[in-house]
């Protein structure tokens, strides 16, 4: 045998012995993995986070990254922004597919959502609103709106907050709402560097028009304990109308010095809230 089919002879054996080494490992790691996964569904809820108008699932980046620390199993399915009852449908559903008790939060608008997703779900242990809207049935963003919102404007004046597009499909007299980038850094990022409320009003997704006036049904809060992020300098939702919605729904309330953003602004706190409300599951 010449000395090159000797060292091709070797680097296959070689080759060989790895993998006889490499797929047991593999294989071992894996299950210490999955029996990690397990033992975590045992013990913690799964927490849901849900986006709000005008945002995305990247607004809770930074709370994501402490729950993920802190060994919990976290989602943040994007709210379709298409109107309340496929919002909450589209949320409802995905809830369906996760396993165990559910700890489900809502930013803003999200806070309507889950209102409506989590109702008569036994799986959805507790909810928690983000500078939310907690609406009890027959309200509507627009009815929740009370003076003090950078929203609070007659209807007239709206075109000087919000541009407005057509989209394909859209039901009649239906059409996505922006906010004016002009607008957005002032009414939702006060407090953040202007960079970031820029980048934020860059990258906002629409709502559709119909959410505004959508009524919300019978409220999961009646039957689930709630927790509030309540934020003193949110320009969205003024602080007294978030503390008046969620004593009705005898939430347990944090207040924080926070804007409309409060889990970009202060994520630990927002956090701190969450892990609150997972302590009561099980």
């Amino acid at each position: 045998m010449s000395i090159k089919h000797m060292a091709r002879a070797a680097l296959a054996a070689l080759i060989a012995v790895g993998l006889s080494v490499a797929v047991p490992l593999s294989a071992s790691a894996a299950r210490h993995s999955h029996a990690r996964e397990r033992s975590l569904d045992a013990t913690k809820p799964t927490i849901v986070l849900v986006h709000g108008a005008w945002a995305d699932s990247g607004s809770w980046n930074r709370v994501i990254r402490r729950l993920q620390r802190d060994g919990y199993t976290v989602w943040a399915p994007p709210n379709p922004l298409m109107g309340l009852a496929t919002d909450s449908a589209t949320i409802s559903d995905f809830l369906h597919t996760i396993p165990g008790p559910i700890v489900l939060v809502g930013h803003s608008y999200g806070g309507e959502v889950i209102t409506n997703a989590a109702y008569g779900d036994s799986q959805v242990q507790a909810l928690v609103y983000v500078d939310a809207y907690i609406p009890a049935q027959g309200d509507s963003l627009e009815s929740l709106t009370g003076a003090g919102s950078c929203f609070a404007v007659p209807p007239s004046d709206l075109p000087n907050l919000l541009n407005f597009v057509p989209f394909p499909g859209a039901p009649s007299g239906v059409v996505d709402a922006y906010v004016k980038q002009s607008v957005f850094p002032g009414c939702f990022a006060n407090g953040l560097p202007a960079r970031e409320g820029a980048e934020l009003a860059a990258t906002q997704r629409p709502l559709a028009t119909n959410a505004l006036t959508d009524p919300s049904g019978a409220p999961a809060w009646a039957t689930i304990p709630s927790w509030a992020v309540v934020g003193t300098a949110d320009h969205v939702i003024p602080p007294a109308d978030q503390l008046s919605m969620a004593h009705r729904a005898s939430a347990t309330v944090t207040e924080i010095d926070a804007p409309h953003l409060s889990m970009v602004a202060d994520p630990r706190a927002v956090t701190n809230v969450i892990e609150q409300a997972a302590t009561h599951t099980g």
